[in-house]
């Protein structure tokens, strides 16, 4: 090879090598302590990656390799979240099976991941389109049914018009696809759900024993949305109940009107026959708006009257009942009390229809007028207009209603939660198949875990149906089959899983990938499990993480693993912008590849400068300047450490001061380099990086070069730079005679002593004085207490031997300036 420094020729070198000796293969067990580091399990794509991706990868592989220097036995492995929406689609518009498709995309995707240089251990490689690995998919999902925990229900579903299919209410965003942003629409379908709010509390109190992101943590908080309130019986004036919950049952006596859901099973019974038309259209109409349109706050309240009235439990007072789409069936009962004084959208409704609003919460001295008042009113204060309940401070009426309302047996305590159960079945080809068969004998039976997998047929034609069936009902060898439990004809059922069933268990599958006997063995997952580190974006928040975290509660419980959480620590990175500013994308024709930058820069420059960017977590344009920057970096570390230092005379000696002062820079580098990978503070850690570079420029002109102090910080700085850019230290390693592998030495230890700042030009000279006559000097640092500086005067060896043998009688301290000390 060329002394001059050609990434492009060094890196495919490298590796090959470590490919071929396997350099980053995780042995099953070690007595060495182990580290799990995992990024979101990526869906291969046509476009290949972006740099963007890169960032993600090239940065928590510094880590990986981080590790392993430390002695670490390092999990860090890589696979395909196969099924899914976006493979099929793109089959499809392509004309070829999603299989296929799969496999070419995998390999590119692994190819740019080798280009970059990640030390991914290749032999536990995953495909969850593979039926080797979804196999354990299904199981799962016995598992969940067979607890209790997966339920198929008629229910009314988000339906992707382009897409064809059920989306889960998570997968909608703004009324629209997350991933194709068509408006959703409203379908009624038999669904298959998982239970997870039956897991809802563990699953908010167990975010306290994990580090993650303060904004994911409130984020999957307010997704959960426990409230805890009171469960109170209105009644119709025809005697039916009519069951609302609210959080504040302090207000009971300022409700002027309730609100049932379009849904509500009792609007149908109690709309009179005058109100029966608007009413019908009016619910009509709200079967064609998604939730989010019906919760928007910014939207204009609308309503229909039904024509009957309630009876408030708390006063015996007659309030008219109406329908509104803002009420929704699934949060709550279905039905509310409006209480417009205190509540913004009841406000707002009641000043359109013209309906009472009446305060029972007063702020204090004054109180509020509802004839003036402009917006609702939801603040603490005191009770008012509240019957036997008048005076009472509202943050104590709360309690104290809800024990008045369970002695009287009008209502209780409860808690609810705003999360749904989750909707896992999809009307597509391209996923898991549902383990269930429907038997007109036995009703729905269970695939017996011995006829696992249920396997996907290999068609040639797969595209989604318009009657809300998924494609496999169209494929009689398919669908038709003998019950397991009585031998008789039944039907399998040919819903498949969304794609994040896939995702909830590959972490443990990683753990004993080749496992054809269970999904893992638990040896296996007590030893590598929970992950370590797990880093990925955040638009996952609150669809695979909480459902990875529901899985995992779920085989805790069944006693499959040790473990409740899955992921120790979490990590979200930002997004990397086209130079315009705007995200990257093939439509705007500014995608970046890592292929070109590679090409031109070479992988180690890339990985450096994807850490050198900005704050991990923080959005950020692409640079090709900064870029330029780290590359000429690198060719400067290159030649400090591979050219020829300045000619210098071999009896010269260096002078310690600058042995010292380059000593220091190696090891504050080590002690800051360890901090910043370890806060994931990647920016500064590649300027740690290049400023000892520049410290061992200037000591190399000041004839450092060749000292004890200059061969250990060309060490140093190998070492140093090994994790963010692993191609140029291999090479530097070898070059400068040292055993392979870079990647297999010790991570350096700093010496805090050689660390520390000096204090030399920072301590001032403190004159010291004896009964007036000045005695000696003495060196302290700024700002030093009386007591340390009499001290240190005392132990002066020429103000010493004049208080030798005779009493203090006093000192007089001048700060900074002077001690007097004062014998007899």
């Amino acid at each position: 090879m060329t002394d001059k420094y050609v990434p492009q020729q060094i890196e495919p070198y490298w590796q090959a090598k470590w490919e071929a000796d396997a350099l980053y293969y995780a042995a099953q067990s070690s007595d060495r302590p182990k580290y799990y580091v995992l990024e979101f399990f990526p869906y291969p794509s046509g476009d290949g990656l972006s740099v963007g991706h890169v960032r993600n990868y090239a940065n928590n592989d510094v880590v990986a390799r981080y590790y392993r220097m430390r002695g670490y036995n390092v999990l860090h492995p890589m696979g395909w979240d196969a099924f899914g929406l976006p493979a099929e689609a793109r089959a499809i518009k392509l004309k070829t099976h999603p299989a296929g498709l799969i496999a070419q995309y995998a390999a590119n995707y692994k190819r740019q991941l080798m280009l970059v240089g990640m030390s991914y251990d290749w032999s536990r490689e995953i495909n969850s389109s593979a039926p080797d690995y979804y196999k354990w998919t299904q199981w799962f999902f016995l598992l969940l049914y067979k607890r209790g925990l997966a339920y198929r229900a008629n229910a009314p579903a988000n339906w992707c018009p382009k897409d064809k299919t059920v989306l889960a209410r998570e997968e909608v965003v703004d009324g629209k696809c997350w991933r194709c942003n068509t408006p959703v629409v409203q379908r009624d379908l038999p669904q298959w759900f998982f239970r997870i709010t039956a897991y809802a509390d563990r699953l908010l109190d167990d975010l306290a024993t994990i580090d993650w992101p303060e904004r994911i943590v409130a984020m999957q908080r307010n997704w959960i949305g426990r409230s805890r309130g009171a469960e109170v019986t209105f009644t119709s004036e025809k005697e039916d109940p009519i069951v609302i919950f609210t959080t504040r049952p302090d207000t009971l006596w300022g409700a002027t009107f309730m609100v049932l859901s379009p849904e509500h099973p009792l609007v149908g019974k109690l709309t009179t026959p005058e109100c029966r038309a608007a009413v019908d259209a009016y619910v009509a109409d709200a079967r064609t708006k998604t939730e989010e349109d019906r919760t928007d706050e910014t939207r204009e309240k609308t309503g229909v009257f039904i024509g009957a009235y309630a009876v408030n439990p708390v006063n015996g007072e007659r309030i008219p009942i109406w329908v509104a789409d803002y009420v929704l069936m699934g949060y709550g009962t279905g039905a509310i009390m409006a209480v417009p004084a205190h509540d913004q959208r009841d406000f707002e409704f009641a000043r359109k229809f013209g309906l009472e609003i009446r305060v029972v919460i007063s702020p204090g001295q004054g109180g509020l007028d509802s004839d003036t008042m402009t917006e609702a009113y939801p603040h603490e204060g005191v009770m008012v207009n509240s019957g036997p309940f008048d005076g009472t401070p509202a943050d104590e009426g709360v309690d104290k209603v809800t024990a008045w309302l369970e002695q009287r047996g009008l209502g209780q305590g409860v808690t609810r939660y705003r999360m749904r159960d989750w909707l896992i079945s999809r009307q597509r080809y391209w996923g898991a198949p549902i383990p269930i068969v429907h038997c007109p004998q036995c009703g729905e039976v269970p695939v017996p875990d011995e006829d696992l997998p249920v396997r996907l047929p290999d068609v040639e034609h797969y595209e989604p149906t318009d009657t809300g069936e998924s494609p496999l009902s169209r494929i009689p060898e398919f669908v038709n089959t003998t019950c397991p439990q009585c031998g008789g004809p039944a039907r399998r059922e040919t819903d498949t899983m969304g794609g994040f069933a896939c995702s909830s268990w590959y972490f443990l599958r990683f753990a004993d990938p080749h496992n054809e006997q269970a999904a893992f063995d638990a040896r296996a997952a007590a030893y590598w499990l929970p992950v370590d580190l797990y880093v990925g974006g955040a638009e996952h928040a609150v669809m695979h993480l909480l459902y990875a975290r529901f899985w995992t509660k779920v085989m805790y419980d069944a006693g499959l693993v040790g473990f409740a959480e899955p992921f120790a620590r979490l990590r979200n990175q930002g997004m990397i912008l086209a130079s315009d500013g705007r995200k990257m994308s093939k439509s705007y024709g500014n995608v970046i590849t890592p292929d070109e930058v590679v090409a031109k820069h070479g992988a180690d420059a890339l990985r450096a400068y994807e850490g050198f960017i900005s704050d991990f977590m923080l959005d950020v344009p692409w640079n090709e300047d900064g870029l330029q920057g780290v590359s000429r970096w690198l060719n400067r570390v290159w030649r400090l450490i591979v050219e020829e230092p300045p000619a210098r005379d071999p009896a010269a000696v260096a002078d310690p001061a600058h042995e010292r002062t380059l000593r220091q820079a190696v090891h504050q580098a080590i002690r800051d380099v360890t901090r910043q990978i370890e806060t994931f503070s990647f920016n500064t850690m590649v300027a740690s990086l290049m400023k000892l570079t520049n410290s061992m420029y200037a000591a190399r002109d000041l004839a450092v070069a060749g000292s004890p102090a200059w061969d250990e910080a060309v060490v140093t700085l190998m070492l140093l730079m090994a994790p963010p850019c692993p191609h140029i230290a291999e090479e530097l390693w070898q070059r400068t005679g040292h055993a392979y592998s870079i990647h297999r030495q010790a991570w350096p230890v700093y010496d805090e002593a050689a660390a520390a700042e000096d204090l030399i030009e920072s301590l001032i000279e403190i004159v010291v004085q004896v009964n007036g006559k000045v005695r000696d000097h003495i060196s302290v640092a700024p700002g030093t207490s009386e007591d340390d500086v009499r001290a240190a005067a005392l132990r002066a060896p020429n103000a010493a031997k004049y208080v030798a043998g005779k009493q203090i009688v006093k000192t007089i301290y001048a700060p900074d300036k002077l001690i007097n000390i004062v014998v007899r």
